[in-house]
């Protein structure tokens, strides 16, 4: 890996905050790196307050949906809560069905199914709503594309009000209303809402009518800092705000299909981390395995007893996804290996047995083995499918359009992409999308980089220290847990490795005559015998917590380890 050290911040920021805050240099530094420049900024840093939320009817078109939801609760219409079948559209279909029956009673929700009708808006949706009278749609996290579907269910006498958060095209559909905060001409202060936060932010406004306060709504964020968590949005603004009473919501009182979830791990306190690595899979293998609905109806359960009957199903789509999941890994490794393809700029694979919910999910997995532009494909129909990752700063939608005439249909983002193609020019695109990537990709990006936040010794990690950097919690994109690096450290003498394959390294580090500090590295097993010997290494790490027995003990999750006079 690329150790690479993130730029000092401006002298003068990081010495205004030391004299303001009256904290160490070091605490400034990593302050200054997350923008926070100001003693108001470290303010509203370390205490996130529900007032610092914005007002809901800044966002262009709010009026107009609740106005139209109004109406509609006035003439007695049957409304349609209509998501994506991700963790950000079941999250936000639960939220946003469960406060509408809180005050009104004809709602009903509709998940597409990921294989019959694919992502966003569907036909067969709006069919639904057709066949049971229903005459107003709210579709979560989908949506601002789908020109054509909503001018089909306007002409079928079904109006929309979308909550998205996508980027718009050129022009967006004509619905009812169109909430998202990235379209050009909306004013609203903050843009990085996932869905379940659009959604959210209508349920603010609609409570708003109601002479409700944010505070009453506190039982919601729960589902929005799932949603946050899960789909990978920038943990700043409104959306730290919306995490950090989230979590709260999670710890002390969260709703019963969330609860159900948890009480699977015998733990205190869960950070979003745990949320995105323990619970957000789990409600989206639903949609990956099954359905989606099987999300919708845990999250919207009222009894944990009920709860605990579909998180049981849940789990079980979870572990049928992990075990998907590690069978088509290795057999695309293998088929890398096989076809003498270990050295290219890019990762292709293809076979058509490979189960279509899971192929995002190998993808990323392939690029932990081989670090360069990946896609997988399956069969779909008659069809090819695949889903495309990319590596840090390599733009995989631009390469994809540089294939277009060989591509069916494609669409995604910078990291991520889905797309279609005919079977017949599979060979044909694999060889172009290569070429593509050789001719773009630098050997830089083809490295896997740490970003290092400071260089530090072991002597600067106090309890004052580990308190204050507690508190740049939740972490996520934009403010992630601060990466240290710490050299001329040795083992204490208790290292040994774990895991069925010997995989993951445990030991304690030690520098000079420093106290020993638990350390653990995932999938670093290899580095047992070049650290024997009590020999010196750098080491690349976060702080974290270990919780066992019920006692949280400090431990560094090791990133990296460079083994000194050594050419790794």
């Amino acid at each position: 890996m690329r150790w690479s050290l993130k730029p000092e911040p401006p002298k003068e920021t990081i010495n205004h905050l030391v004299e303001v805050l009256g904290v160490e240099p070091l605490i400034a530094t990593l302050l200054a790196q997350r923008g926070v420049a100001t003693f108001d900024q470290a303010k509203a840093f370390f205490r996130p307050s529900l007032e610092q939320l914005h007002d809901p009817y800044l966002m262009k078109d709010m009026h107009k949906a609740v106005d139209r939801l109004e109406a509609a609760f006035v003439q007695g219409e049957r409304i349609l809560v209509f998501g994506d079948y991700d963790v950000d559209g079941t999250t936000a279909v639960a939220l946003m069905a469960s406060y509408l029956r809180s005050i009104y009673d004809e709602v009903d929700t509709y998940i597409p199914d990921r294989y019959a009708e694919g992502y966003g808006v569907s036909t067969a949706g709006i069919d639904y709503a057709v066949d049971n009278g229903i005459t107003l749609i709210v579709a979560l996290d989908c949506g601002i594309k789908s020109i054509d579907k909503v001018e089909y269910a306007r002409q079928q006498g079904v109006d929309f009000i979308i909550c998205d958060h996508h980027l718009p095209g050129e022009t967006v559909p004509q619905a009812v209303a169109v909430l998202d905060p990235k379209q050009s001409d909306c004013n609203y202060p903050y843009k990085e809402l996932c869905g379940c936060g659009v959604g959210f932010k209508l349920v603010q406004a609609l409570a708003a009518k109601r002479g409700k306060t944010i505070e009453d709504l506190m039982p919601y964020l729960d589902l929005v800092a799932t949603a946050i968590g899960a789909d990978i949005v920038p943990i700043t603004g409104e959306n730290r705000i919306l995490a950090y009473y989230g979590l709260q919501v999670i710890n002390e009182n969260p709703r019963p299909g969330i609860k159900a979830l948890l009480l699977q791990y015998k733990q205190r306190y869960f950070t979003i981390t745990d949320i995105v690595f323990k619970v957000a899979p789990k409600i989206n293998a639903a949609g990956r395995i099954e359905h989606g609905n099987f999300a919708v109806a845990l999250l919207t359960q009222f009894t944990l007893e009920e709860a605990q009957r579909v998180a049981e199903q849940i789990v079980n789509f979870n572990l049928e996804r992990r075990a998907l999941d590690k069978e088509i890994t290795a057999a695309a490794l293998e088929q890398i290996e096989r076809s003498g393809e270990t050295d290219r700029k890019s990762t292709v694979v293809y076979e058509q047995t490979w189960h279509k919910g899971v192929i995002g999910i190998v993808a990323s997995r392939l690029i932990e083995t081989h670090y360069r532009p990946t896609l997988v494909f399956t069969k779909s129909g008659t069809k090819l499918a695949a889903s495309a990752r990319s590596v840090k700063n390599f733009d995989v939608y631009q390469a994809l359009e540089a294939c277009s005439d060989y591509l069916e249909q494609f669409g995604g983002h910078m990291y991520a992409a889905g797309l279609t193609l005919d079977e017949a020019n599979y060979q044909g695109f694999k060889q172009r999308f290569e070429e593509v990537v050789a001719q773009t990709i630098t050997d830089e990006q083809l490295i896997p980089e740490i970003e290092i936040d400071a260089e530090i010794d072991l002597t600067q990690i106090d309890e004052k220290f580990i308190r204050i950097l507690k508190q740049f919690e939740p972490h996520g994109p934009d403010n992630m847990s601060p990466v240290f690096c710490t050299k001329n450290l040795c083992d204490h003498g208790d290292m040994r490795t774990l895991g069925s394959e010997n995989e993951h390294l445990k030991l304690s580090v030690v520098q000079g005559d420093s106290q020993a500090v638990s350390s653990i590295g995932f999938g670093l097993g290899r580095f047992y015998p070049k650290l024997l010997g009590k020999q010196p290494f750098s080491m690349a790490y976060c702080l974290d917590e270990n919780e066992w027995n019920g006692r949280l003990t400090m431990q560094f999750q090791i990133k990296d380890l460079k083994v000194e006079n050594s050419s790794h």
